[in-house]
């Protein structure tokens, strides 16, 4: 796939798709874009861990996403920032299954997403009524995986990483990382789509911050536009994540206000989902750059 030429923001908007089929074919939009929240029922995630201890308080965080900007409430066990320790299947399950399962409670028909690379939990995130999984494996770190996303169909983000998040960051090295990209994602395609998982479930995460340099993450984000010739939305995890501290010298409790702005560029550059931290400050945003358009 050869790089394309730079688009204006008018011609990004206007090539961007706007829904994702996900679980039992419910589309989410037509939108101008979307918002994921982040949803860490974890005790050392990189922004937030530890914040939410205990379902009923994860819970309660995700309803108030949802009442203030969230479309989709993503749910995390396991934390994947750098040289995180891994989690077994059946610590993430207990952590995951009852927040899933108490947003549904307390707010049927909300879209819920599954942040995890393990086809057990994944499994029985989507039987407790999840729609979305965000896997940052791309299948690798649990093949059967790829089995469970053909047999429910969920919506899927394909999400490049070079390496696990115990070895990303050690030495990320590519000869072109967008060209790099680009073929993970062709190749990632064809697998999903020839295991039965429709093209129309599936969205592209560049993986800012998995197993790239602060060059690197800019590089994507400057080269966006490539990625609309898949034909499939974008999806980005920007939020307080650590190319901002090394660009702009922030600790993690002070990205905020930089992850708005460069959410709201990542958009104008093409990308349609946004998987952040701060639901209604993204949503700020994405609605100001949408209208200056």
């Amino acid at each position: 796939m050869s790089e394309s030429r730079h688009h204006t923001g008018r011609e990004a908007k206007a090539s961007r798709p706007s829904s994702w089929t996900v679980l039992n074919g419910r589309v989410l939009g037509p939108s101008p874009h979307l918002v994921m929240g982040i949803v860490n029922a974890t005790p050392d995630s990189f922004s937030d861990g530890g914040r939410f201890p205990g379902p009923e308080a994860a819970v309660d965080h995700a309803l108030d996403m949802l009442d203030h900007g969230a479309d989709v409430a993503d749910v995390g066990g396991e934390s994947t920032r750098p040289f995180a320790q891994p989690v077994d299947a059946d610590e993430e399950e207990r952590r995951v299954l009852p927040v899933v399962r108490g947003i549904l409670a307390r707010r049927p028909g909300a879209a819920v997403s599954v942040d995890t690379t393990k086809a057990h939990v994944a499994a029985l995130a989507l039987e407790a009524g999840a729609v979305i999984v965000n896997d940052v494996s791309a299948c690798t770190a649990d093949p059967g995986l790829l089995d469970v996303l053909a047999q429910h169909r969920p919506g899927y983000v394909l999400m490049h990483s070079q390496g696990d998040p115990r070895t990303m960051q050690v030495r990320p090295g590519y000869g072109s990382v967008l060209a790099e990209v680009a073929r993970f994602f062709e190749v990632g395609l064809a697998m999903l789509v020839n295991a039965g998982l429709p093209e129309e479930r599936i969205v592209l995460d560049p993986g800012i911050g998995f197993g790239k340099t602060l060059e690197h993450n800019l590089t994507l984000l400057r080269g966006l536009p490539l990625f609309a010739g898949f034909g499939r939305p974008l999806l980005m995890g920007l939020s307080n994540k650590s190319f901002l501290g090394g660009l702009l010298g922030l600790q993690v409790d002070g990205r905020g206000p930089a992850t708005q702005v460069a959410t709201a560029l990542a958009w104008r550059n093409g990308a349609w989902a946004h998987r952040v931290h701060d639901a209604a400050g993204a949503a700020q945003a994405l609605k100001l750059v949408e209208a200056m358009t």
